[in-house]
C-alpha cells in the first residue's frame, strides 16, 4: 500500500469539485445572509436545501413563518435569537447553542434577535424523505456547554452531530447527517473520515485552509467547497491564524424535489395541497389560525 494512504488512512481522499462564495442577501424582514447552498447556482446538494450564513440586527429578523417537509438546523455563532412558534414552544438560541428542528408535517414559527449588536449563526436546511415528510414536529436543543467537543494535536471539534475525534453527539437525524464545527492552530493537519456513499461540504467562517490537496490555494471565510467522493477530507492550516470551518455530509434521498419557499414536497400536487392546508389551517397547521408570535403582537 502506498505511504500516502498509510498515513491518511483514506483509500480515496475527497477533492474540492466546486467552490462559491457566498455573497450577502437580503432575506426575512431586513436580515442579511450569505446563502450558499439554494441559489441559483446550486439549488439543492442532496439532501441539504439550504445553507445560510446569518447576520441580524433588531428590529430585522425572520418574523411569523412556516415550514414543512424539512429540518432547520440553527448553530449560533455570536449573540442571541428568540425562537416561538404556534405550540407555545419558545426560548433563546445563545452563541454556541444549538436547535435541531424537525417541522415535519407543519410549524410556524419566528426566529428574531434576543440581544443587543449584531446576532450572527449558520441555518442549514435538510430534506427529509418521503416517508418523514408528514411526521409530527420536534425539537433537539443542545445549549453551549452540552456540546461534545475534543481537541487533538491543535484540532478543536464541535460536534454538533455525528461523530469525529472520538466524541459523539446525541442528536438523532432522521436523514443520517454529520456537522462538525472545527477549528485548526496554525501548522495543524486534520483527517477526517467521511461516509463514502454522503455527499458533503466545507463552509469557511474564520481563517483560511488548504483542502483535499496539499497543493490547493488556501480558502478564506464564506466560502463553501463542494467535495467529491471519498471516505475522508484532509484539511491543513498553513496561516499563522486560526482557522475555523463547518465540514457537513448527509446521506443523498435520491428523491424528487418540489419546493416552493418554506415548502418542501416530493411533487407539484403535495405543494398544492400544502398551500391548501396553511390557508385553510388545517392539516398540520390547525393552530395557525389564530397564533401571532410576541414580536407582531406588540
Amino acid at each position: 500500500m502506498p505511504e500516502t494512504q498509510i498515513s491518511n488512512g483514506f483509500s480515496e481522499p475527497r477533492l474540492v469539485v466546486r467552490k462559491f462564495l457566498a455573497r450577502p442577501q437580503h432575506e426575512g424582514a431586513g436580515a442579511i445572509v450569505r446563502r450558499s447552498i439554494g441559489r441559483f447556482e446550486l439549488k439543492y446538494f442532496d439532501p441539504f436545501l439550504v445553507l445560510d450564513e446569518f447576520s441580524v440586527s433588531a428590529p430585522a429578523g425572520f418574523p411569523d413563518h412556516p415550514h414543512r417537509g424539512f429540518e432547520t438546523v440553527t448553530y449560533m455563532l455570536q449573540g442571541a435569537v428568540q425562537h416561538e412558534d404556534f405550540e407555545g414552544h419558545k426560548g433563546s438560541i445563545e452563541a454556541g447553542d444549538l436547535q435541531w428542528m424537525t417541522a415535519g408535517r407543519g410549524i410556524v414559527h419566528s426566529e428574531m434577535p434576543a440581544a443587543t449588536g449584531v446576532q450572527k449563526g449558520l441555518q442549514l436546511w435538510i430534506n427529509l424523505s418521503s416517508k418523514n415528510k408528514m411526521i409530527e414536529p420536534r425539537y433537539q436543543e443542545i445549549e453551549s456547554k452540552n456540546i461534545a467537543e475534543a481537541t487533538k494535536d491543535g484540532i478543536k471539534v464541535r460536534v454538533i452531530a455525528g461523530e469525529a475525534l472520538g466524541k459523539k453527539s446525541p442528536v438523532y437525524t432522521k436523514t443520517p447527517t454529520m456537522y462538525l464545527d472545527f477549528t485548526l492552530s496554525p501548522g495543524a493537519h486534520l483527517q477526517q473520515p467521511i461516509p463514502i456513499k454522503w455527499n458533503a461540504f466545507v463552509y469557511v467562517l474564520e481563517g483560511e485552509g488548504v483542502f483535499g490537496n496539499p497543493k490547493n490555494l488556501p480558502t478564506t471565510a464564506h466560502h463553501l467547497l463542494l467535495l467529491g467522493s471519498g471516505d475522508g477530507l484532509e484539511a491543513w492550516n498553513k496561516s499563522l491564524k486560526p482557522l475555523r470551518f463547518v465540514l457537513v455530509g448527509g446521506e443523498p434521498l435520491g428523491e424528487p424535489v418540489v419546493q416552493l419557499g418554506p415548502f418542501v414536497m416530493n411533487t407539484q400536487e403535495e405543494i398544492d395541497r400544502t398551500i391548501e392546508d396553511y390557508e385553510n389551517c388545517i392539516n398540520g397547521f390547525e393552530k395557525a389560525k389564530y397564533w401571532r408570535s410576541e414580536v407582531l403582537r406588540f
